[in-house]
């Protein structure tokens, strides 16, 4: 009997302890996809329990290094098995070190399914072996079986809170899991020496006393027990149907950088330079004509050839900058299938792209992606968009496979466009539209009633009226557009580059009821290099039963635009007063002979001297009533930058005054540069006028107005450009303080870069119109 309750002893107790931290495995593995991940939690509670049952023999303090010695070797094979299935490239110390940094963020940040891939797997793999090696020497060697099932019940309710809401009730498993415990309860831990009662040598009353502590400790813990059941079964009764919390929520998804939050604003940046090298694709499509065929050998060729790789999609406008405003989720690569559109047909394109000059976080890929290899990636369903949480870097190489969706063309004459609450996002209008811009939106509307035949509308006309030049400053706010739209051609109106002509498209369509969205990417034949030139933006619209659908307002390559007055003329809102002819008087009788003067006169009788110098002394008069004027908007306009609204306005208006001082220096700054580029490039203007050098005179300076001002002011500029990043990331959080700080060194910068300037420029300076040209363009 004795050997048969050892052998049940070193079974079922070990067996036990094995099931109850597999159990988590599996809890957790409905999170993931496929069952890899639930194998090494097995694996891993499997090999801790099972190291503390060999090792029993030795100390116990020597047990804990050959178990975590184990569990090294296990881990690390884990994680290579782990980056080979999910295709990752490195080498196995790489791919630990990236999953030890950052295994709890990305665990809590993964798209669900979860791909088993290294940062996924360590976590999970390190805490089961630790919670079986914990509960095996508690259990096995003290023999406190309950004790040692509280690492396995810890991790199990860890998975649970993990998985959150993302999978079904785990109601059989939590079931399997009270049951093991009980049957590890059932064996027999620990006998008496002698096989009988432990208290037979105890002396009568001794033993009587044992016997009625235990009897009582029995009674008082039975008691206990359900008292504890009765007040806590109600409440956890009510907790069944409830919704558990998701941890996710707690955790910061990846993000994106400034420029890939508004990617709309590199068009103009990659227009100037179309030579540009950005990427090398090559792309496999079943069923497309070959790369070599001629075009005229069908008129469909050049368009099924054509590829159009996404960038990025925006969905949000505030009436001054279009933003992706998206929620990127960690994803393995296996992305989430997204339902496609009922009238559509689906085409799978194969792509491998190697990143060359491309800079930024954005991943391109034809949408919509279903499969990525040989990158890490985030993930936005509602976009179907790509980020690379690292950043793009020259010679990264992936493949990805996409499910292209084509509408039925035939459907969209009389298809209808959605309308509520999930499409609010994609036909929300910012305040502050221009009533041109509404009243060509009502006028392109009244004209057409269908969704389609509106869009159809807004496209044809601006292809009609508009021109795209590669050198159009980038823009996409209110005054922008309204520039575009209806500038005069001869003074740079009704002229952009894509940027201007998706944007204008995606307002007008939002005014007219349709909802809009503009997305960035490039054109190319599918195949080789991909130039700066092949980006562009284009605007969608979204139909029942046929999804996004894009449409291309770019004018024909040749067409010469009409003027848009043939087709709108604004109303003015204030209309002019009625001309009324002057009334005219008869003389009564006939002037006199004026007197011939001795001087000469002017045609009406006054003298020239006299002409002479009242037109010279009115000229002189307009003069400095023009000047004092733009001395007193420009004055007007430093304070309300600097003074007026919250400090994140303050902010921002201390930033333009730096920027609009690089620009009455001679040395502009582009509109595609961030705030740390353009602080870098303030420091060194700054440096040139100290050398006696400046962006358009080369007159040496005698004096810079202190030295120890432009060393102070100069990096004070990387404390401007940060304030603004922190404006631009987090609304709302700039403090007064930082707003007088920001108003302080802009004033600093913008005094001592016009000291070192010639005295006539530095009289120039106070009264140059530009500033007042920008403010009315309200930069982004």
């Amino acid at each position: 009997m004795t050997g048969a309750v050892r052998v049940l002893r070193a079974t079922v107790l070990p067996l036990a302890l094995i099931g109850l931290t597999a159990l988590a495995g599996v809890v957790l593995g409905r999170v993931y996809a496929g069952g890899l991940l639930t194998w090494l939690v097995v694996g891993a509670a499997a090999g801790s329990v099972l190291v503390s049952v060999a090792a029993r023999r030795l100390p116990s303090w020597l047990v804990a290094p050959v178990s975590v010695a184990a569990m090294a070797g296990w881990t690390l094979w884990s994680l290579r098995l782990a980056a080979t299935r999910a295709e990752l490239p490195g080498g196995l110390l790489e791919v630990t070190a990236d999953a030890a940094r950052n295994g709890i963020p990305r665990l809590l940040t993964a798209m669900i399914p979860v791909e088993p891939t290294p940062d996924t797997v360590l976590v999970p793999v390190v805490a089961a072996w630790l919670a079986g090696l914990t509960g095996a020497e508690v259990a096995l060697r003290t023999g406190r079986v309950l004790l040692g099932y509280l690492p396995a019940a810890g991790l199990y309710a860890a998975a649970l809170y993990v998985v959150g809401p993302n999978a079904e009730p785990a109601l059989g498993s939590t079931l399997v899991f009270v049951a093991v415990a009980a049957l590890g309860l059932a064996a027999p831990t620990r006998t008496a020496p002698g096989g009988g009662d432990p208290t037979a040598e105890l002396t009568p009353r001794v033993r009587a006393a044992v016997r009625l502590r235990l009897a009582t400790s029995a009674a008082f813990g039975v008691a206990a027990l359900v008292g504890l059941v009765a007040l806590l079964g109600p409440v956890v009764a009510q907790q069944v149907d409830g919704r558990p919390v998701d941890p996710r929520r707690y955790v910061e998804p990846p993000q994106v950088q400034t420029l890939d939050e508004n990617p709309l604003i590199r068009i103009s940046g990659w227009a100037l330079h179309p030579e540009q090298k950005l990427l090398d694709v090559s792309t496999q499509r079943p069923g497309a004509p070959p790369a070599d065929a001629p075009p005229e050998a069908d008129p469909a060729a050049d368009t099924a050839r054509s590829v159009r790789i996404r960038l990025a999609v925006l969905s949000d406008y505030d009436g001054v900058t279009w933003r992706v405003g998206a929620t990127y989720r960690n994803a393995g690569r296996i992305l989430p299938a997204a339902t496609a559109a009922r009238d559509s047909t689906v085409q799978t394109v194969r792509q491998q792209i190697s990143v060359a000059e491309l800079s930024g976080r954005l991943l391109p890929a034809v949408a919509t992606p279903r499969e990525v290899s040989g990158a890490r990636v985030a993930y936005d369903p509602a976009s179907g968009t790509l980020i690379r949480p690292e950043g793009l870097t020259p010679g990264l190489r992936y493949t990805v496979t996409s499910a292209e969706e084509r509408p039925d063309s035939n459907l969209l004459a009389s298809a209808n466009v959605p309308a509520g609450d999930e499409v609010a996002r994609v036909l929300r209008v910012a305040d502050g539209v221009p009533d041109p811009m509404r009243r060509l939106a009502t006028q392109l509307a009244e004209e057409n009633g269908a969704p389609f035949a509106r869009a159809s509308a807004i496209e044809q006309f601006l292809a009609e009226h508009y021109r795209v030049v590669a050198d159009a400053p980038s823009g996409h706010a209110y005054p922008n557009l309204g520039f575009f739209l209806f500038g005069p051609r001869n003074g740079g109106g009704q002229e952009g580059t894509s940027e201007q002509f998706a944007a204008a498209f995606a307002v007008l369509g939002r005014l007219s009821g349709l909802p809009t969205r503009v997305v960035v990417g490039f054109r190319t034949s599918g195949q080789g290099p991909v130039l700066a030139g092949d980006a562009y933006a284009w605007p969608e619209v979204l139909f029942d039963g046929l999804g996004w659908v894009s449409f291309n307002p770019l004018p024909r390559p040749n067409d010469e635009p009409r003027p848009v007055e043939e087709d709108f003329r604004p109303t003015p809102e204030d209309p002019p007063p009625s001309e009324a002819p002057a009334p005219t008087a008869e003389p009564s009788a006939s002037p006199e002979p004026a007197a011939v003067a001795d001087a000469p006169t002017g045609p009406d009788g006054v003298s020239t001297p006299v002409l002479v110098a009242g037109g010279s002394g009115g000229l002189l008069l307009v003069v400095g009533a023009l000047l004092l004027t733009l001395l007193a908007m420009r004055r007007s306009l430093t304070r309300s930058r600097l003074v007026r609204g919250d400090p994140g306005q303050r902010i921002a208006g201390a930033w333009r005054e730096v920027t609009d001082a690089l620009r009455l220096a001679g040395r502009p700054v582009g509109d595609d540069l961030a705030a740390t580029e353009i602080a870098g490039h303030a420091r060194r203007t700054l440096a040139d006028a100290r050398a006696g050098t400046t962006g358009d005179d080369t007159t040496a300076v005698a004096s810079i107005g202190g030295t120890a001002a432009a060393d102070e002011s100069s990096p004070a500029v990387d404390e401007l450009a940060a304030l603004l990043n922190q404006v631009g990331f987090a609304p709302g959080a700039a403090t007064p303080d930082q707003a007088a700080r920001a108003a302080e060194v802009a004033t600093a910068y913008v005094a001592t870069l016009r000291s070192a300037r010639p005295w006539w420029r530095r009289l120039l300076w106070s009264v140059h119109p530009t500033p007042l040209r920008r403010a009315r363009r309200a930069p982004r």
